[in-house]
């Protein structure tokens, strides 16, 4: 979920297997958009807006009750998407076995893409232009030696600060990596974390996972 520009709350409703708005003052729904060239979307599930009102989600199969098997679905790939804000829906990859968490650069200039694939344990980065149309993708952090080791989790959830700082949850914990991808350390929490936010004006890492939420205070403000 985000908020857009005007306010509204954005959601990756996985159980309509749409992006969906929500005006928090009356409470109306709108379908921004819930199929690609007329099929219905698996179930979308992370989103990031941009600047200009463009929204990029993922669409891997987690809503659905037996995934890429499931009766229910009528796409044959998990895609990663941009919905321009004048409506139009294009597929920026199709390729990706289980796209998950997504989230930009401070300057708009890159789009982080979190795999949640136990075989391709990677977190991507896209390259996009002036249009916000990504023109590459290359590997941005390898999570497959924390993978090796046996630590708990997978590359999911994944948010920057203003200073371009990635924070990625994957195996052992949450990965914090510098804008060009070194590896900073990991908060190391012995169990797999889904998702992770900053707040309390950046002082605060919080993150999410089955079963709890916890708060790191950070040194420098994100």
């Amino acid at each position: 979920m985000r908020l857009d520009r005007d306010g509204h709350l954005v959601v990756a409703d996985s159980g309509t297997r749409a992006i969906v708005r929500i005006n928090l003052k009356t409470r109306e729904r709108t379908i921004l958009v819930d199929r690609f060239e007329g099929k219905r979307f698996n179930s979308p599930n992370d989103l990031v807006i941009a600047a200009d009102g463009a929204i990029y989600f993922t669409d891997p199969p987690y809503g659905l009750s037996e995934a890429d098997a499931s009766p229910l679905r009528e796409l044959d790939f998990n895609g990663v998407y941009r919905l321009a804000p004048d409506g139009r829906l294009g597929l920026i990859d199709g390729s990706r076995f289980r796209p998950n968490g997504i989230a930009l650069s401070p300057d708009e200039r890159t789009l982080y893409l979190a795999l949640s694939d136990p075989k391709l344990p990677h977190l991507m980065a896209y390259t996009l232009d002036a249009n916000g149309v990504p023109t590459e993708a290359r590997l941005f952090h390898d999570m497959q030696a924390q993978a090796d080791q046996g630590l708990p989790g997978l590359p999911d959830g994944v948010k920057t600060d203003r200073h371009g700082t990635v924070f990625a949850t994957g195996p052992g914990g949450v990965h914090i990596c510098t804008p060009d991808g070194t590896l900073l350390g990991i908060v190391a929490t012995g169990k797999a974390i889904a998702n992770c936010c900053i707040g309390e004006n950046g002082r605060s890492l919080f993150l999410a996972s089955s079963d709890r939420l916890c708060r790191v205070r950070l040194k420098r403000a994100a």
